[in-house]
């Protein structure tokens, strides 16, 4: 049974930068070809698609993180990860990722001064 188990997130300040991590555990034995993603739910919103990357390392953002978050992996660790950089109040959210069906738990990442 896979598993992803989220950390990072926490309160940063505009303009400040935070990395998100995103653990595969169970039957998987590698992550070197699949499609995951991050999404987001912000207070009172529906939960958005915010970056992907493909199994050929193809990565995707929405419009609104382009330029300031990135996707990455590190396959070895069987990890995802998001580097988000110029954090912004509209980015105050509950952070996801997501491989196929499985989803992580959550972790909550608030941008205040």
């Amino acid at each position: 049974q896979v598993q992803l188990v989220q950390s990072g997130g926490g309160l940063v300040q505009p303009g400040g930068s935070l990395r998100l991590s995103c653990v595969l555990s169970g039957s998987i034995f590698s992550i070197s070809a699949m499609g995951m993603a991050w999404y987001r739910q912000a207070p009172g919103e529906q939960r958005e698609w915010v970056a992907g990357i493909t199994g050929n390392n193809s990565t995707h953002f929405t419009d609104s993180v382009k330029g300031r978050f990135h996707i990455s992996r590190d396959n070895a660790k069987k990890t995802l990860y998001l580097q988000m950089n110029d954090l912004r109040p509209e980015d105050t959210a509950v952070y996801y990722c997501k491989r196929a069906s499985v989803w992580g738990q959550g972790t909550l990442v608030t941008v205040a001064s």
